[in-house]
């Protein structure tokens, strides 16, 4: 199994880089510049060292064809973007590097189409309006609900789905989109949810920490988000779909008191706001499990200690990049 990742030096990257070199697959990130420090946040150097490195912009492609032929690549994972702040900001640039590099990585797979086996995508739970465009219900959204993103991202995110079903219809290309919602653990340090993640970073330093939102979030361990982009890499399956994943759907006072619960420290030391973001938060991931297998599942009390544990052993090897936390 050889699996090139695009933007693979990234937080949720870094994460499925040690899944797959558990399951001894050669792997490849395939990133504008060679910056793995977020693997050295997970994994021992030696294991950094077997992740090979492509040079690349998502949006060229003659090189990202290259670099699945030189490397006989049979599963590619695309993760390369924006996030919401720069797609908010810069619509254009978000487009380029969202949309069209999502175009360029489907346009490279179909080049190689009797090499490459599958392609899982990062889609994002942004492709949902807020909570109130659905009806009233206790019920799950399943993913084919209408989608009614607020942002550029989302719907860049929206763009992409519609993008690879297409390829599929008419190529024959079988890919997975995953739609995680807050993904937290060690690495999260970009993006509009990253906030639980820097107060839990925030407590193993004893420091203070606001965040700037409250309501409701489904909080998704970034172990079970990487776990599910690598089974639906290698699972038994033909098609285009996007999928939902589900974590903990829990309002912030829950997180909060959890957090607490795990460390009492942080009932003086963290503190969180009143505003709900405006995605959708209780959707359903069963079609995820019936097409694709059980999913894997850490509580919000486990993935919050050993998130906890990891940025203290790290603070205590003076290796806890706190740069996140000034800005």
């Amino acid at each position: 199994m050889n699996v090139l990742l695009t933007g693979g030096y990234g937080f949720l990257g870094a994460w499925i880089v040690r899944r797959l070199l558990l399951r001894s697959a050669r792997v490849w990130v395939y990133d504008l510049k060679e910056d793995p420090r977020r693997l050295r946040l997970i994994l021992p150097e030696e294991q950094v060292r077997q992740v090979g490195f492509v040079a690349g912009d998502v949006t060229d492609l003659p090189n990202l064809k290259q670099a699945l032929a030189a490397h006989q690549i049979t599963h590619l994972i695309h993760l390369a973007g924006l996030q919401v702040p720069t797609c908010r900001a810069d619509p254009i640039l978000g487009a380029q590097v969202n949309v069209l590099g999502t175009l360029v990585v489907f346009e490279a797979v179909k080049a190689m189409a009797t090499q490459v086996q599958r392609v899982v995508y990062a889609s994002s739970a942004a492709v949902f309006g807020p909570q109130t465009d659905y009806p009233e219900s206790k019920t799950p959204l399943s993913d084919d609900v209408r989608l009614t993103p607020s942002t550029h991202y989302g719907y860049f995110k929206c763009c992409n789905e519609g993008n690879a079903r297409i390829y599929f219809q008419d190529h024959g290309i079988s890919s997975v989109g995953l739609r995680p919602w807050t993904v937290y653990g060690v690495g999260r340090d970009l993006g509009m949810t990253s906030e639980p993640t820097k107060a839990i970073k925030a407590l193993a330093l004893g420091r203070p920490y606001h965040i700037s939102y409250g309501g409701w979030q489904d909080l998704q361990y970034v172990d079970d988000v990487a776990a599910a982009f690598l089974q639906a890499a290698v699972a038994p399956y033909r098609g285009s779909k996007a999928y939902n994943l589900r974590g903990d759907v829990v309002d912030l006072a829950t997180f909060h008191r959890v957090l607490c619960e795990v460390e009492p420290d942080a009932k003086q030391l963290i503190t969180f706001g009143t505003s709900q973001i405006g995605i959708a938060y209780n959707l359903d991931d069963s079609a995820f499990q019936r097409d694709l297998g059980p999913v894997q599942k850490t509580s919000l009390r486990e993935g919050i200690r050993d998130t906890l544990d990891r940025f203290r052993e790290l603070h205590a090897q003076g290796r806890l990049d706190t740069r996140d936390l000034e800005r």
